[in-house]
């Protein structure tokens, strides 16, 4: 995929982190917000809202990165008061999320007014190893598989191979 037909857009205000993708959210994008999901939670905010209206479609890494995420909110929330809510979802979106069992872990919300925000484009990585998207891929995938054990029957074959593919390019990296 062209990296440029993709893209996160970010805004933070009252403590609400935003973030809006267009496009397809897809592996090469899922390893871009990881990276601010983790760098943004750090920093101690806590509430994050996805505006979904001008995303396409998610595939399966994507999915389940926003899955693991939504799972760890799910589990500081109590405490902590974190969320992960999705607005306007489209409806393949929002089948997919229920056909792999995790639709459970997301607030959604569909609203006719989109949010007022002054959203940025989020630079991305643009020297992404392999290694570092491998591992992300297949981490997405465990947390699908783990999520509900129908997944496991879906993803097992791409679990495998990539865990394969990793160690490969873990030797690879080693020499």
């Amino acid at each position: 995929m062209n990296e440029s037909s993709a893209k996160l857009m970010v805004a933070v205000c009252d403590q609400v982190v935003f973030i809006k993708i267009r496009g397809r959210g897809d592996f090469n994008l899922s390893l871009d917000l990881k990276k601010l999901f983790d760098e943004l939670r750090q920093r101690g905010y806590l509430r994050f809202v996805l505006e979904l209206c001008d995303c396409q479609m998610m595939d399966s890494t994507f999915l389940g990165l926003l899955s693991g995420v939504a799972l760890k909110f799910r589990e500081a929330g109590a405490l902590q008061g974190s969320s992960l809510e999705l607005i306007n979802p489209k409806p393949c979106i929002e089948e997919v999320l229920e056909n792999l069992g995790v639709l459970h872990l997301f607030k959604i919300i569909h609203s006719e007014k989109t949010v007022e925000v002054n959203y940025q484009p989020l630079a991305q990585t643009a020297d992404k190893s392999k290694t570092e998207v491998t591992r992300n891929c297949l981490e997405a995938h465990r947390t699908l598989m783990g999520l509900d054990p129908k997944n496991v029957q879906k993803f097992k074959d791409v679990a495998q191979f990539l865990a394969d593919d990793l160690k490969r390019l873990e030797l690879v990296e080693k020499k």
